[in-house]
């Protein structure tokens, strides 16, 4: 008797530990496809990298020190959108949202030093239609810059549904893609000011 009265309650969670697992399966899947686009731009600039057209190398086109100082800034932003999972987890509420808007204002400040970069390389002449090197530079750039527009609007997003409804399951969820997003985000970066910026210094 005991059992059929359990059983909806863990029918329903099975449900939804399934629909959890699709889901985040899915979004794997979505990241391997990202990878794919990323590999195949970073290729591309691989090859066009010495395209230069009479116009400046990567080492004098791009600035090592700003680009060291964004990666800083977007490690710590990924550092505190795991601290965000980890208040989750607790469900801490108000801690999981400070972290969340941490993680989005150092995103925030990333990109401006970004599109600062790029605004400062487009004053000094050396816009994407410069030479085959800096189209390339500005389409894996640019890719990557989108990636965090729409990681920060998605921040933004779970930031005002964990206010009004909580720490659901679909919350959680939702944070945990966001997590796996954003870290993959860093990946793709340090993999650009690797081959970007230091190779290019060098």
């Amino acid at each position: 008797m005991a059992e059929h009265i359990v059983s909806p309650h863990s029918h329903h969670h099975d449900d939804s530990h399934i629909t959890s697992s699709k889901t985040i399966f899915g979004f794997w899947l979505y990241l391997m496809t990202d990878c794919i686009l990323f590999a195949t731009i970073f290729a591309a600039y691989i090859v066009l990298k010495h395209g230069t057209f009479g116009g400046p190398s990567a080492g004098e086109a791009l600035n090592l020190r700003s680009s060291l100082n964004e990666t800083l800034v977007l490690l710590v932003s990924s550092f505190v959108c795991g601290l965000a999972q980890v208040a989750a987890l607790r469900e801490d509420k108000r801690k999981t949202q400070a972290a969340l808007i941490l993680a989005f204002l150092l995103g925030g400040l990333f990109l401006w030093m970004l599109m600062n970069d790029l605004t400062l390389l487009v004053q000094g002449g050396n816009g994407w239609q410069r030479s085959a090197f800096l189209s390339a530079y500005f389409t894996l750039v640019g890719t990557h810059l989108m990636h965090i527009v729409a990681g920060l609007l998605w921040m933004v997003v779970l930031v005002l549904q964990i206010l009004y409804r909580g720490l659901t399951i679909p919350t959680h969820r939702r944070l945990l893609c966001l997590r796996l997003f954003w870290h993959f985000l860093n990946i793709v970066w340090i993999f650009i000011f690797t081959i970007v910026y230091l190779w290019g210094s060098l």
